[in-house]
């Protein structure tokens, strides 16, 4: 699994975070960082409902 984002259509708003803290992290300069490109199988659920959660739909998993 590859997990992107589309940066320039992000708003950090924190939803991916909430769901799946061990792929996404907003840090304290307002900006997400992705802190896992190529999560393991146990993480696709959670990485999954992250994307669908994210208001600007700019997580894409591959």
């Amino acid at each position: 699994m590859k997990v992107t984002v589309d940066f320039d259509n992000c708003a950090s708003t924190g939803a991916c975070m909430q769901v799946c803290p061990e792929v996404f992290e907003v840090r304290t300069d307002g900006y997400l960082h992705i802190l896992q490109e190529n999560p393991g199988p146990e993480l696709a659920d959670k990485v999954n409902q992250a994307a669908d959660m994210c208001p600007t739909a700019a997580i894409t998993v591959e």
